[in-house]
């Protein structure tokens, strides 16, 4: 492993004091270390990408492009010249070697997706790729966030938001996809989001030449399938944490194997296994928590007695965190534009990450509670969600996202692997749905009334506890509700 050598590039590359991870088969055949050496430039447009990598001296000239603002199908064309081959309707690196692209503040691709095809060593870091489609008004990429095809080699996808709003009915298709001879990746501190497909290794039964792959460290939630589906290939899957996979997670078939190590899985059906088919593949399970799961497939599931089915050996050095430590670091350190942060093992020092400073438009009018806000790294779970809404996104520290019951009542509850004291908890609603809760109730993990009361007028205090769970109760609502943040904290 080229750590030494590879994160004097990498602080290069991320602009920020970046701490050391494990790199996966990425680091294999001969490494990737992207645009390390070569010359830099900031991009703000579609066009002005693709331009960066038409005017290098040559295909295989090293380049670190820096992308900032909102890329998007208007604002992007299909550029010429001799170190390109690009298009119109996606970000397409074809052909090329030596190239990182990577987010620098905010950098997000908008409805377009970024295509790797017959291309090597390249580095995809702190990038937000949202809502790609292959069916509808605006269409890119087949309907993949990220899809590499034919004959690529080494790429490191890292530090990435990838998501979409909803699955194939709606128009779209993987978050990540790997085909037609994809080797030696590495997909790593990335958030899979709000999908029906999070990704696949090989496109069909007879796509059988791709992988190896990694993928650590790496938050999948709301995913219906594919996390990921691997077929023929070789993976290694660790330290990643899976909430509310819908209907099937990490499907190995067709002869694929999967080294499956210290993942938490959490809320989620069929989490691992052979599915939809007859075509076995094979699992090495290693100290893996699955926490309220259920295992309901006909098929091939692994549980709900998991046991390995094969041996797989990795060729590289890696130190893989704790299983109880993993939602806490993942957590912390997962997708883009969230610092570029790394494990330091379960003993982490990083703290968690703010909320954006995106306003709300119904804050709590007390002051917020000081301390930490336990609630990030934490584990939720509610009565009922409605579609497009997901548990989980009580606890991300971010505004922009949601959770809501199917009709006007029910329950969000936060919960912890192990006692924390809780003296306040503090409910921020939605943008646009401010004010519908009227009256309410706060419980601990055994039901037991702590708290109750009606509109939320600033923070909810009660004598600290030692408590696992805590549950807010939406007793009536004028309408359906929308709760953003569930914060909690010790006073």
């Amino acid at each position: 492993m080229r750590t030494s050598v590879f994160l004097v590039a990498l602080a290069t590359l991320c602009g920020v004091a970046c701490g050391a991870t494990t790199y996966g088969y990425a680091d294999e055949n001969g490494g990737t270390t992207g645009g390390a050496g070569g010359s830099s430039v900031t991009v703000s447009t579609g066009k002005a990408l693709h331009t960066a990598l038409c005017t290098r001296a040559a295909t295989d000239t090293p380049i670190i492009i820096y992308v900032t603002g909102t890329i998007t199908l208007s604002n992007t064309e299909k550029v010429s010249g001799s170190s390109c081959n690009t298009a119109a309707d996606k970000i397409e690196l074809k052909g090329i070697k030596n190239v990182s692209i990577i987010g620098k503040n905010t950098a997000i691709f908008d409805q377009i997706g970024i295509h790797v095809r017959d291309s090597s060593n390249i580095i995809l870091q702190n990038l937000h790729v949202r809502n790609v489609k292959k069916s509808g008004d605006a269409t890119s990429n087949g309907g993949d966030a990220i899809g590499m095809e034919t004959d690529v080699s080494n790429v490191w996808v890292d530090h990435c938001t990838l998501e979409a709003s909803g699955g194939e009915s709606d128009g779209y298709d993987g978050l990540c996809d790997m085909k037609a001879g994809t080797k030696y990746v590495t997909v790593s501190y990335t958030i899979f989001k709000n999908s029906g497909r999070a990704g696949l290794v090989g496109s069909s039964d007879t796509d059988l030449d791709n992988g190896p792959v990694t993928f650590h460290h790496n938050y999948y939630t709301n995913i219906d399938s594919r996390a990921p589906l691997l077929r023929g290939a070789t993976a290694h899957a660790y330290n990643n944490y899976y909430y509310e996979i819908n209907d099937s997670g990490l499907n190995p078939r067709a002869g694929a194997k999967i080294r499956v190590e210290r993942n938490y899985f959490e809320d989620s059906s069929n989490p691992l296994g052979t599915f939809y088919t007859d075509l076995m593949g094979y699992w090495h399970v290693i100290d893996n928590v699955f926490d309220d799961c259920e295992w309901t497939s006909s098929d091939h599931p692994a549980g709900p007695n998991v046991q390995s089915t094969t041996s797989v050996s990795i060729p590289y050095s890696y130190t893989a965190d704790a299983v109880s430590c993993v939602r806490s670091i993942v957590g912390n350190t997962v997708g883009a534009d969230n610092g570029i942060k790394f494990s330091d093992g379960c003993s982490a020092s990083t703290p968690p990450p703010s909320p954006p400073s995106t306003p709300v438009t119904s804050p709590p009018s007390g002051p917020t509670p000081s301390g930490d806000n336990l609630s990030i790294g934490a584990g939720s779970d509610g009565s009922t969600k409605a579609s497009g809404t997901s548990y989980g996104d009580v606890r991300d520290g971010s505004l922009s996202t949601y959770w809501s019951p199917t009709g006007t009542t029910g329950y969000i509850r936060v919960k912890w692997d192990s006692s924390k004291t809780v003296g306040s908890i503090v409910i921020r609603e939605a943008s646009g749905y401010e004010g519908r809760i009227q009256s309410w109730s706060v419980q601990d993990e055994d039901d037991n009334v702590i708290k109750t009361g009606s509109g939320l007028s600033g923070a909810i205090t009660f004598t600290p506890r030692s408590v696992e769970k805590v549950k807010f109760v939406i007793v009536s609502a004028s309408s359906t509700p929308a709760v953003a943040e569930f914060e909690t904290y010790t006073q």
